[in-house]
């Protein structure tokens, strides 16, 4: 377990949760909003309310994330966290048989949750993290589980904490929602109605009379900010850390064991038998490695070039990536053409970096959430700084000169020649246990690849 020392923001997150019974924190990402939330639960816990806390996250941050980082930190010993996702009948056995201080469920899981409950709901304390995903409450097309969890929100709860890094990812509207859950309509109006009223002017769009785009009316913005300012916590990232250099971090993932056999069996043998009876073999240590960073990637390539997909686990922790930078485009690099088609399967809207000059400049204008770039193809003389300033790496590869060029595409300096005062963010999914880690290991300390291979793979 490690020792944790709260970095100045994350105290006034910490002061401001225990503070403040209802408030929405808005930090950017990488500022540890999760240890940081965790942490004042457990003093509130400890010595005010009697709990149990319902933690309302993306699927894969309530599974892992949360868990997780209770484990990782020494001061959280004794602070049970416990993960209720899956289906409905092992979501409910969690819930059911399993005692804990904290209950870590998918967003879709409330409409259970509320139903299984009644009047007798149990959780004093609601943490939405990702709270973008209620944005859309009381609308006609609201989602099912927002309305639900607003039957028990202010009726049954003593505390709401909403998380974000992204409050209003496509402008002031999606605030209404999200702020119900904190004053009920106090501060930016009982309905969307009457929050359009006061904020926004309507525009028809095109020849539909009921195709409305509404626009914030003049000052409207700096009202809003006033209006919530005594229930939101803004935590800009810039005012903590040095925007000329990029802000890392590792999201680590876990192979399932059947896949982990295989790269094992990859690793020790340069054979295996693939599930569908199809073997692949490598004829030595080189094509081994490239083989092995496939299997960490989720798939490997078959003798007639096609592949059989062995895992989705990074394509969960692209999903959650998405999910908190809410609405933010991301640049994602890839390595293998097996991982662009499962990317592309799973985010259908996505795009490929190709030489086409309209889709950089639809990248650089905003109307590209997630493009898609290979490292070779992004050489000097590409500007992508305007579209962004989040860079995944779904997987990396060996060659250092293609890497710090993919980074310097939309990096510190172009951010700033292109005046854009905000800080970059790169997202690095390793997968443990695997040769992602010697990778990482080459890209961070310009290592020889073949010193480190002989240590990771033989020492």
């Amino acid at each position: 377990m490690t020792a944790f020392t709260p970095r100045p923001y994350q105290k006034r997150i910490i002061d401001a949760i225990i503070e403040h019974p209802r408030l929405a924190v808005w930090a950017g990402l990488g500022l540890g909003k999760t240890v940081s939330t965790l942490t004042a639960l457990k003093q509130l816990l400890d010595f005010f309310e009697d709990g149990p806390v319902l933690v309302l996250a993306p699927k894969r941050v309530a599974a892992t994330t949360w868990p997780d980082e209770a484990r990782k930190w020494e001061h959280l010993k004794g602070l049970r966290v416990v993960s209720a996702v899956g289906d409905k009948e092992k979501f409910l056995d969690t819930i059911f048989t399993t005692r804990a201080d904290v209950y870590c469920v998918n967003y879709e899981r409330i409409p259970d949750l509320v139903a299984y409950w009644g009047r007798g709901w149990p959780y004093t304390i609601i943490v939405a993290d990702e709270s973008t995903r209620l944005k859309s409450f009381r609308l006609r097309q609201g989602s099912q589980r927002a309305r639900e969890l607003g039957r028990v929100a202010h009726l049954y709860c003593k505390r709401f904490v909403e998380l974000t890094g992204t409050p209003a990812p496509n402008g002031y509207e999606d605030l209404w929602g999200q702020m119900w859950f904190i004053d009920k309509g106090k501060r930016l109006g009982s309905s969307m109605s009457a929050y359009h009223d006061q904020f926004f002017t309507p525009r028809r769009v095109g020849a539909n009379a009921f195709a409305v785009q509404y626009d914030l009316l003049p000052f409207a913005d700096e009202q809003i900010q006033e209006r919530l300012r005594d229930v939101t916590l803004k935590i800009n990232t810039e005012d903590y850390f040095p925007v000329d250099k990029p802000i890392e971090a590792d999201v680590h993932v876990t192979l399932p064991k059947k896949a982990m056999e295989l790269y094992r069996e990859m690793q020790r043998n340069l054979f295996v038998e693939l599930a569908n009876g199809e073997s692949v073999e490598s004829p030595n240590a080189a094509a081994m490695t490239g083989r092995c960073l496939q299997l960490a990637g989720g798939a490997l390539y078959t003798e007639d070039g096609k592949y059989v997909t062995t895992h989705d686990e990074k394509i969960s922790a692209l999903e959650s990536i998405v999910s908190e930078a809410s609405g933010a485009p991301l640049l994602v690099a890839y390595q293998f053409k097996h991982e662009l088609d499962r990317i592309r399967k799973a985010f259908p809207s996505a795009k490929i970096l190709d030489s086409n000059p309209d889709t950089i400049r639809a990248w650089n204008q905003g109307k590209i959430q997630m493009l898609l770039a290979h490292p070779a193809s992004c050489g000097h003389g590409l500007n992508l700084q305007d579209g962004g300033n989040i860079l995944v790496f779904f997987s990396r590869g060996w060659n250092l000169e293609e890497h710090e060029q993919i980074i310097e595409r939309i990096g510190p300096t172009r951010q700033k020649q292109a005046g854009h005062p905000r800080a970059v963010f790169i997202y690095n999914i390793v997968a443990d246990g695997t040769l992602d880690m010697a990778v990482a290991e080459r890209l961070a300390t310009k290592r020889g690849v073949m010193d480190i291979l002989l240590e990771k793979v033989h020492g």
